[in-house]
């Protein structure tokens, strides 16, 4: 299972709040409720959560057995 638990610690370290990720880079609130759920998230979208918070995708997601 992948998990998107270190999203939120990443996004705090990095003073980056999800109503800047929906006003400012235009991520949505469904994208937003998926991550919040570890739901299915595309590619697409984990790259561009990762060129905005300016880290890798270890940084915002692990898989859990």
């Amino acid at each position: 299972m992948i998990t998107f638990d270190k999203l939120w610690v990443t996004m705090k370290n990095k003073n980056i709040s999800q109503y800047s990720l929906i006003k400012n880079y235009g991520i949505s609130t469904g994208q937003l409720d998926r991550l919040r759920k570890n739901g299915n998230v595309n590619t697409f979208t984990l790259n561009k959560l990762c060129e905005i918070l300016d880290c890798d995708l270890y940084d915002i997601a692990e898989f859990k057995k």
